[in-house]
């Protein structure tokens, strides 16, 4: 239920991004990433902008935790591993297989009843290994099966209808609509539909910022803690083994973390302190550096971010160069992978 009225809209244009990242390869700017960046303090106001924070984008899997309080909200009893496999973009491990087939279980369904598009594993090891044996594309093995099957079980406790779960006007699809509006403090300016086949919600990246802090900072027990804490406590199948998102909640204590496709990232701590980022190009050599920079303006330490500095630049198999956050973002203190 929503706490307060959310604010209009925020305005659908292109939006207008600013440089957030350079490709320097031999001391030369070979390329520049543009995209929007913004830092909220404990208290919700803004640290830190770039670009443009405040036109209507789609945040695309990064909108997966509202989208489980949604559900938790509505009913969905799910803890733990099941609650993180609910918000996941997973790499299709076996882990993530079997959680689905067991809300799946839970729920009384199959795989036949999922309407999300089938496609291969996300991992590239494991879908290698996928083709390999002669496997086809599936549901289950769908980076947003997870969620699917979080989707339907929720409708078979509230009595929803099944085949039509998808559906913008559906009354899940519509609870998430209202959870979104709620957490991100403002109106949802389109829908579409996700490369999964779920409705996608369109809001500010400052709106995005502002979900993940309220999720951060709900009361114990609540859908949003809970779902905060599943991501936390089992970040690798809230997106998979080798994962940035994973690897960063284990080096910052506390930190929720979650991306999504076309260069989207946003993180939170306990306190509310809150990141968001989007690339326009949706390149993630841009992305992992920039959420990194952005994190240590946030005021996190950059002693455990050295990791996703970003990666070396290769020329004849030796590092030549790197991907740097322009110097806005850049605190001194933040490491360079730049020769």
């Amino acid at each position: 239920m929503q706490t307060t009225s959310p604010a209009a809209a925020p305005p659908v244009r292109e939006p207008r991004h600013a440089p957030v990242a350079r490709l320097i390869r031999g001391g030369v700017v070979e390329g520049v990433h543009h995209g929007s960046v913004v830092v909220l303090d404990a208290d919700g106001t803004t640290r830190f902008r770039l670009g443009d924070t405040e036109a209507a984008f789609y945040p695309r899997s990064a909108l997966k935790p509202v989208q489980a309080v949604a559900m938790v909200r509505a009913g969905l009893p799910l803890e733990g591993e099941l609650l993180s496999l609910a918000a996941a973009s997973h790499s299709g491990e076996d882990r993530h297989l079997a959680g689905a087939r067991r809300i799946l279980e839970l729920a009384g369904l199959t795989e036949g009843d999922l309407r999300n598009v089938p496609d291969l594993p996300f991992d590239p090891t494991v879908r290698d290994t996928w083709v390999r044996a002669g496997r086809l594309p599936s549901r289950l093995a769908q980076n947003c099966s997870g969620k699917h099957t979080a989707m339907l079980y929720t409708c078979r406790l509230n009595g929803w209808s099944l085949d039509d779960y998808l559906d913008p006007a559906h009354p899940l699809q519509r609870a998430v609509a209202e959870t979104v509006e709620d957490l991100t403090g403002q109106r949802v300016a389109r829908v579409t539909v996700d490369g999964c086949g779920a409705p996608l919600f369109a809001v500010s990246l400052h709106g995005l910022a502002r979900a993940a802090a309220r999720i951060t900072t709900a009361a114990p027990g609540t859908p949003e803690a809970r779902v905060a804490d599943a991501m936390r406590e089992h970040a690798e199948t809230a997106s998979g083994s080798g994962r940035d998102v994973a690897a960063l909640m284990r080096a910052v204590p506390g930190l929720l973390a979650k991306d999504g496709f076309e260069g989207v990232e946003v993180a939170a701590l306990p306190d509310g302190r809150a990141v968001a980022v989007k690339i326009s190009d949706g390149a993630n050599r841009a992305r992992v550096p920039v959420a990194a920079a952005a994190l240590a303006l946030a005021g996190v330490d950059p002693a455990r971010l050295t990791e996703f500095a970003g990666e070396p630049l290769l020329g004849g198999g030796e590092p030549v160069g790197c991907v740097r956050p322009v110097e806005a973002l850049s605190p001194e203190a933040l490491p360079s992978a730049c020769a």
